[in-house]
């Protein structure tokens, strides 16, 4: 079925005496053992969020079977991205909301205190606040939705991104422009980019920004 992998057949897979790859090499192995389960996963995302109400636990499902891409294990897509779904819709909807509502009203800070900071200089002041809880939300989501992954509850999940996107920003930055900077360049692009968006639009993102920040949360 088209969902679904036998894993009965013989098919290509990574030798278990092959030295570890690393960087480039091994996104690429990850990429030529997964394209076609990402494009599957992309098709499973969009279906899910269709009901609107429903993205949350399928972001989180999405994130789930990237991370299993990453850690090479054996991935069915329909299975696990359903399982996820149906097990941790709480967790994913808690998530979504804390990733939301810091950047929505942190953003609507950083415009409205800078329109008025040019007359009245002490609106820097909120200004400064709202741009650096954006700047951390950001740099913190880039670990958080992975961290979630690994069946830490959401509060430690929180607490280490938050730590972490401060410790180490350059992994979260490279994570936030593979998701955000992909996502709002297709907005911009669009309807150019709707077969991009379709096909591998959000997980080939996914499994970009969660191979950036794989080594900092596997040392943890």
């Amino acid at each position: 079925m088209f969902f679904r992998k036998d894993y009965a057949e013989p098919g290509p897979g990574i030798d278990p005496n092959a030295p570890e790859k690393t960087g480039l090499a091994r996104f690429g192995e990850i990429l030529s053992l997964e394209c076609v389960t990402l494009f599957k996963l992309n098709l499973l995302l969009l279906a899910a969020c269709l009901p609107v109400l429903t993205i949350p636990p399928a972001l989180y499902a999405m994130n789930c079977v990237v991370r299993k891409m990453i850690l090479d294990q054996p991935v069915d897509c329909f299975y696990d991205f359903r399982k996820a779904f149906r097990l941790h819709w709480k967790r994913a909807c808690a998530a979504f909301f804390l990733t939301l509502l810091p950047l929505t009203v942190s953003g609507t800070g950083v415009w409205f205190y800078l329109s008025r900071a040019a007359q009245q200089p002490l609106f820097f002041l909120p200004f400064m606040l709202c741009s650096t809880v954006f700047l951390v939300t950001i740099l913190a989501s880039g670990y958080f939705w992975t961290l979630l992954t690994t069946k830490r509850s959401v509060l430690e999940s929180l607490r280490l991104a938050l730590l972490l996107g401060v410790a180490k920003p350059l992994r979260a930055i490279l994570a936030a422009v593979s998701v955000y900077g992909s996502l709002f360049a297709a907005v911009l692009a669009f309807p150019i980019s709707a077969l991009y968006l379709l096909l591998i639009g959000f997980s080939f993102p996914c499994l970009l920004a969660g191979f950036f920040v794989r080594t900092v949360i596997r040392d943890l």
